[in-house]
């Protein structure tokens, strides 16, 4: 383990306070974990239980842009090379100017929305790390048939509304009795598939990993995919659910509950059958403290992963492999908790593959001004990172094949008092990317987090190289959780219409919305 860390503490979704407790030194199984270890907060919902009636409205208009939008606050700068290297010595630089054409391009980045009226008060504010303020995790996903679910957590359990291919409610939601979070979302003709967590019986009164199916509206299968036979729980899914047409994969923070891994934080990834039974494959613990999980299904072998490990410091291509020690390092980061850009899926980051088998992910990056092993580690895996700047900055990377490392990261964006919050990455037509992120100007950041001037939301095409295809532009549509991208290539979304400030943390319960905007931006 890793003695030398900070001791702070890790807020996740969980409803309960868990205390650090390190691993003793003498137990052989300590190789396999991350040495690391934090504790956990309870996040009030803020909502209710009492159930509306349900209707539908549609517009057309994208929503009212806030007049702290107006403007740009320079996050983005125009100059620079166009590969800016992510390795040690190197200040972040944005890619190469944008040209005319791309600029006349960004006109086509304005999403259209539809409103779909919530059958109960959604608590659309999570309190993070130091209570950071962030976006309650959404999950949209698109079934074979071009329909579309969306998932969000309110008092009375996970809702699951359904939606025409236009981004119109057609139907009453699904309420997944229990369900205490968005983990994960597979839309199917007849239904879906939802990652979540429910109540469970272990010696840290913690929640349960779970996929739940529902088809044609009844549960046909709820396979809890953690217990005491596992020794593990999950107070906080920060997970992802993926499926390839034959099984699930999902991938999901847990809290070991005895065994050699008793009181510490590592992942798991399981895959589940289309009836719901338990598969081979995948690991039962892996990355440390996995600051961030992305997942890629693909159509034979392991599933394509990625992880933050904060033991070993970095973002790692974790596909096929437990604990990473050998994994490809996409980036040196100081991953500890609050510190990381991690967070995948519900903050920052996804996995995007090309055509030609190419991947590229998003996250918010600090960089490294150096990366080394830490002497204070016996087991020399670990690994002391000092991060370039203090505030995190929107960083692109991209990977030859599913167990290569990349080359260097792209960096959208370089001002030194702008904090980039929020950072998804998502294919746009045949052979361009869609980044979007939320900057803050003049942040103040203590412990990794930051509190700043809420200055708009992002959105800017990239090509497969990382070079500019279109100016920024600030949209009044904000993206918190999952795209769905539909075979015609449009990204579907959904969010709270509201106008969101991270000029304090967030204390107490969540403010609600009743009602979802739908974006929907086609290329």
């Amino acid at each position: 383990m890793t003695n030398a860390r900070r001791t702070t503490t890790h807020r996740r979704r969980s409803r309960r306070r868990i205390a650090r407790k390190p691993l003793a030194g003498s137990l052989a199984a300590a190789a396999l974990l991350g040495g690391a270890w934090y504790a956990t907060a309870a996040t009030s919902s803020g909502g209710d239980s009492t159930a509306a009636k349900t209707s539908t409205s549609a517009s057309a208009s994208a929503g009212a842009s806030a007049s702290s939008e107006a403007a740009a606050d320079g996050s983005t700068s125009a100059s620079g090379t166009a590969t800016a290297s992510a390795s040690a010595k190197t200040a972040p630089q944005a890619v190469a100017k944008t040209s005319t054409a791309a600029k006349a391009a960004t006109g086509t980045l304005s999403p259209t929305s539809t409103t779909v009226t919530l059958a109960a008060k959604f608590p659309y504010l999570t309190a993070g790390y130091n209570n950071t303020r962030e976006w309650t995790r959404t999950s949209t996903a698109v079934a074979p048939n071009g329909t579309l679910r969306v998932a969000w957590p309110a008092a009375d359990g996970v809702h699951v509304t359904p939606l025409t291919a236009a981004g119109t409610r057609s139907g009453a939601d699904t309420v997944v009795k229990g369900a205490k979070e968005v983990g994960g979302l597979v839309a199917h003709n007849d239904g879906f598939a939802l990652l979540t967590r429910v109540a469970d019986t272990n010696k840290w009164k913690e929640t349960a990993a779970a996929i739940i199916r529902y088809t044609n509206g009844h549960q046909t299968f709820r396979t809890k995919l953690t217990g005491t036979a596992s020794n593990d729980t999950s107070p906080g899914l920060d997970g992802q659910l993926t499926w390839n047409g034959a099984k699930y994969g999902a991938y999901f923070v847990v809290h070991g509950a005895g065994g050699f891994a008793d009181g510490h934080f590592g992942d798991k990834l399981t895959y589940i059958s289309a009836k719901g039974a338990k598969l081979s494959g995948g690991w039962s613990w892996g990355c440390s403290h996995n600051e961030g999980i992305a997942l890629h299904a693909e159509t034979t072998g392991a599933f394509t992963s990625l992880c933050f490990d904060d033991w070993r410091s970095g973002l790692f291509v974790s596909t096929g492999i437990g604990a990473p020690d050998v994994a490809p390092v996409v980036q040196r980061e100081q991953c500890w908790a609050g510190y990381c850009g991690g967070t995948f899926p519900g903050r920052t980051g996804d996995l995007v593959k090309s055509a030609g088998g190419r991947y590229a992910t998003a996250f918010a990056s600090r960089g490294a001004a150096s990366a080394k092993k830490n002497p204070a580690d016996s087991s020399g895996r670990g690994w002391t990172v000092t991060p370039r700047t203090s505030t995190h900055q929107v960083a692109v990377a991209f990977m030859a094949n599913r167990n290569s490392g990349p080359g260097k990261a792209v960096y959208l964006t370089s001002a030194a008092g702008t904090e980039n919050v929020d950072v998804h990455i998502a294919p746009y037509g045949k052979d361009r990317l869609l980044v979007s992120w939320e900057s803050l100007k003049g942040a103040k950041c203590d412990a990794g987090t930051c509190t700043g001037t809420f200055t708009g939301t992002h959105l800017r095409l990239i090509d497969w190289n990382g070079k500019f295809q279109s100016a920024d532009k600030i949209v009044s549509a904000r993206i918190s959780g999952d795209m769905a991208v539909s075979k015609n290539g449009t990204l579907t979304w959904a969010y709270a219409p509201v106008t969101p400030t991270y000029a304090s943390p967030l204390n107490g319960a969540s403010p609600t919305a009743t009602s979802l905007r739908i974006a929907r931006l086609t290329p």
